[in-house]
């Protein structure tokens, strides 16, 4: 069986996320393409060349595909999927948008979530925020599966597989990329940091996040915050970390002033260390935390700054 990997990436440089990809179908074929989607992206390419398992790059290189539009990728993916027994995306926003109008154009029930790979027709997936775990089984000729990248580690790099050009152009008259404002930061993306500092609805403004900031700077991590936090208009939405923000598993994950509600929960559960700061000693964070601390954030978050 041969599993086709939908690379992430922004046309230079491939994402994290595409490497646990390809550790995810390791355990659904015995062989694997990713099919890299973009332009003037030969660099994108020639790295995911370099992940371990992969057999064969397939590289879509025109300018209809530049921004990735749902509408272009839907297309090219679909044309391609015949020869393939699995379709792999990462469930995130670029994943989400395309894959669903693969399985659409396939007549196939799309796999969403994925969190673990049993067989090759098994799969683990949350439910309900994550307050069951589903393990389902599809029969279909073609599964189509976005996976939580979080969930599994990335593939090792040092391979050499070839490349080979895709000449089909899917353009549409239906859409149109204009504009786009991306959030520039020296700090890691949330997604990809290994340490993130989080902050909820107890920092009681924004102007207290930079309590958290400058923790994150002595520490190279990410800073995030709970819904609550971002419906308060204490910082904006794309810091959010949760079931409707970012799903993330860093090897530290530092909650402070977050009560724990299961949609925060549903997003960061999977990090390797949790340590929670809240002065509340019933708040459900405590139930997921490795690491505890019953204390006012206020005077907490100055200790550890200057113990660090």
């Amino acid at each position: 069986m041969t599993v086709l990997v939908y690379a992430e990436h922004n046309n230079h440089q491939l994402k994290a996320e595409t490497h646990k990809l390809v550790n995810a179908a390791t355990k659904m074929g015995d062989a694997i393409h990713v099919l890299v989607a973009g332009s003037n992206c030969a660099d994108v390419a020639t790295e995911a060349s370099q992940i371990e398992g992969v057999t064969q790059v397939l590289v879509a290189d025109n300018a209809v595909y530049e921004h990735q539009l749902a509408e272009n990728i839907a297309e090219l993916v679909y044309s391609m999927a015949g020869d393939y027994s699995h379709v792999v995306a990462a469930a995130t926003t670029t994943g989400k948008n395309f894959m669903p109008r693969v399985a659409a154009l396939l007549d196939v029930v799309q796999l969403s979530d994925v969190i673990a790979v049993e067989s090759a027709d098994t799969f683990v997936r949350p439910i309900y925020a994550g307050n069951a775990i589903a393990t389902v089984q599809s029969s279909d000729e073609v599964k189509v599966i976005t996976v939580r990248a979080s969930a599994f580690d990335a593939a090792a790099t040092g391979n050499n597989a070839p490349l080979s050009a895709v000449d089909s152009v899917f353009a549409n008259n239906l859409s149109e990329f204009v504009s786009e404002e991306v959030t520039k930061s020296d700090r890691p993306e949330l997604t990809a940091a290994n340490i993130i500092i989080s902050g909820g609805r107890g920092m009681q403004d924004g102007e207290h996040f930079a309590m958290l900031e400058a923790i994150a700077d002595k520490l190279g991590a990410a800073v995030g915050a709970s819904r609550a936090a971002v419906d308060a208009g204490f910082v904006p939405n794309d810091m959010q970390v949760g079931q409707t923000g970012k799903i993330v598993a860093p090897q530290l994950y530092i909650a402070v002033g977050i009560s724990g509600a299961i949609q925060h929960l549903a997003g960061m559960k999977d990090s390797k260390v949790i340590v929670a700061i809240n002065k509340d000693p019933e708040a459900p964070i405590f139930q997921v935390a490795d690491y505890g601390l019953v204390a006012d954030l206020f005077e907490a978050l100055p200790e550890l700054e200057a113990g660090l």
